[in-house]
C-alpha cells in the first residue's frame, strides 16, 4: 500500500483549492486560472521555491564543526522508505544521506572519544513491511557501526514524537555531548521538537537542497517546495499547538 505524505499533498490541495474557486466564481475565472498559472509557474521555475528554501535552510551555513565529549551520542533522524524496483524495502535517497552522514560522524566520534552511540529514530509511518530505524540498521553496520553502538527506536512517527521518544531513552544514559544528523530543511523544525524536551542538540545538516531557478518548470522544484512548506507549516502548527496546551 503506498503512503501519501502531508507534504506530497501541498501542491495538490493548492491545484484543489483553485479549482475548487474557479469552479464557484465563474465571473472571475480567467483572473483565477491567471493567478493559478503563474504561482506554479513560479515555483516549478523556481523562483519562489528559492525563497521557501531558504526559510527553512538559513541556518545551515552557520552550522559549526561537531564536538566530542567522552560520551556523545548522535541521533538520525528517519527520512522514509521505499520499494525498489525488485520490491525490496530500502531507505529513501534523502534517508541515505543522513545515513552516510550518521556514519561518517561515528567514524569521526570513534577516533575521538572513548565511547560513541548512535540512535536511529524513526518508526512506520508509511505502513511498510518495516520501520525505519530497522530498515536503514544494516547500512549503518556495513558502514562500520558497531552493532554494541546502535539503538533503535521504532515506535516515533513524526518529528515531535522522534524528540519525545529520543528523550526517553537519553534519560537513562550517561552522555556529555549530542549530535543531531537530519536534512538541512529539516533541521530547524527538529531542533524546535529537541528543545520542547530540553534537549539541545548540535545541529549536523545533509541534503542541502538548491532550487534551479529557469523559464522551464522543473518537477524538483515542486519537490523542493513540497517539503519547504510542509517544514514552515510544521513550525506554525508546533508553536498553535504550544498555544493549546498540545505540545
Amino acid at each position: 500500500k503506498r503512503y501519501v505524505t502531508p507534504s506530497q499533498l501541498i501542491i495538490f490541495t493548492l491545484f484543489a483549492l483553485f479549482l475548487a474557486v474557479f469552479v464557484l466564481c465563474p465571473r472571475r475565472r480567467k483572473a483565477i486560472a491567471a493567478i493559478a498559472l503563474a504561482l506554479f509557474w513560479l515555483l516549478s521555475a523556481g523562483w519562489l521555491t528559492a525563497p521557501l528554501l531558504a526559510s527553512v535552510q538559513r541556518d545551515a551555513a552557520h552550522y559549526g564543526p561537531p564536538h566530542f565529549g567522552e560520551n556523545p551520542v548522535i541521533v538520525l533522524l528517519g527520512a522514509g522508505t521505499r520499494y525498489d524496483e525488485h520490491g525490496v524495502l530500502v531507505p529513501k535517497p534523502a534517508a541515505l544521506l543522513r545515513i552516510a552522514t550518521a556514519a561518517s560522524l561515528y567514524g569521526q566520534c570513534k577516533r575521538q572519544a572513548k565511547r560513541c552511540r548512535v540512535i536511529v529514530s524513526g518508526g512506520n509511518p508509511q505502513r511498510h513491511s518495516a520501520a525505519e530505524a530497522d530498515n536503514y540498521a544494516p547500512y549503518l553496520l556495513r558502514a562500520h557501526v558497531a552493532s554494541a553502538d546502535l539503538v533503535l527506536e521504532n515506535a516515533s512517527r513524526t518529528t515531535y514524537e522522534n524528540a519525545r521518544q529520543v528523550a526517553r531513552i537519553l534519560r537513562s544514559e550517561r552522555y556529555d555531548s549530542l549530535m543531531l544528523v537530519t536534512s538541512a530543511y529539516h533541521m530547524p523544525r527538529a531542533l524546535m521538537d529537541f528543545r520542547r524536551f530540553a534537549l539541545a542538540p548540535e545541529p549536523v545538516a545533509c541534503d542541502l537542497r538548491v532550487a534551479e531557478r529557469g523559464v522551464l518548470p522543473r518537477w524538483s522544484n515542486l519537490v523542493s517546495a513540497n517539503l519547504a512548506m510542509h517544514e514552515l507549516i510544521g513550525m506554525i502548527q508546533f508553536y498553535v499547538y504550544r498555544a493549546l496546551g498540545w505540545f
